[in-house]
């Protein structure tokens, strides 16, 4: 039986060596936040750039840890994912209203994360997009379908963990997961350490990388 990861570190590096060598010019983008210190392991595996992709979850109104949704966003360009058949009995104006919320939230955490720096360029390129882990799979999908958009080379999916259905409904060249659980309900049941992650780590991973892979 397989043990939890120890932490978020340690899954990006099972991912990473899972995922092996991917030719071409490499972006690794972690999914805000959680996913940011799973990619960092795999960046340095692939001696790749790393960078962050923001994607909200569209919660319930009522129920808000059950997604309605969820978007991505990839400079100015926005992408919205329906998770049917929950967000078909949501109405529209709640829907909006969320989506608005969310949407603020997101380009907040932009501009925190970014700040001066260009947006993401991920025109030819291939584009490994990593989470800590897939339930639904709602959020990478609207992360694959927002990178879709601005025409990448390939895209490549890879989690630590997470549910066949979810990784099954993504639109990505090449998916990969390292731990289907038997009996899987939740993300964090994979990790002893599943602590928040917050803005401030984001940045630090971000800037660490940076200093660890000079401009070329």
């Amino acid at each position: 039986m397989r043990r939890p990861y120890p932490d978020r570190a340690a899954a990006g590096r099972a991912v990473a060596d899972e995922l092996g060598p991917v030719p071409g010019s490499v972006l690794v983008l972690g999914l805000a936040r959680g996913g940011v210190p799973v990619a960092a392991p795999v960046a340095d595996a692939l001696d790749a750039e790393l960078d962050v992709l923001i994607v909200r979850k569209l919660g319930l109104p009522q129920q808000p840890e059950l997604a309605m949704g969820a978007i991505a966003g990839v400079g100015t360009d926005l992408s919205v994912v329906r998770n049917e058949p929950i967000a078909s009995s949501v109405p529209a104006e709640a829907m909006e209203a969320v989506r608005r919320y969310e949407e603020r939230e997101l380009r907040r955490r932009e501009q925190a994360y970014r700040g001066d720096r260009p947006p993401i360029d991920v025109r030819d390129r291939v584009v490994v997009l990593i989470d800590d882990g897939l339930a639904t799979g709602t959020t990478m999908r609207a992360a694959v379908e927002a990178v879709r958009r601005q025409r990448p080379a390939r895209v490549i999916v890879a989690v630590p963990v997470g549910g066949p259905e979810g990784c099954r409904r993504l639109a990505a060249d090449q998916v990969v997961c390292v731990w289907f659980p038997h009996y899987f309900s939740a993300v964090g049941q994979a990790y002893r350490d599943f602590s928040e992650v917050t803005d401030a780590e984001v940045r630090q991973v971000l800037t660490e990388s940076t200093a660890r892979r000079p401009e070329r």
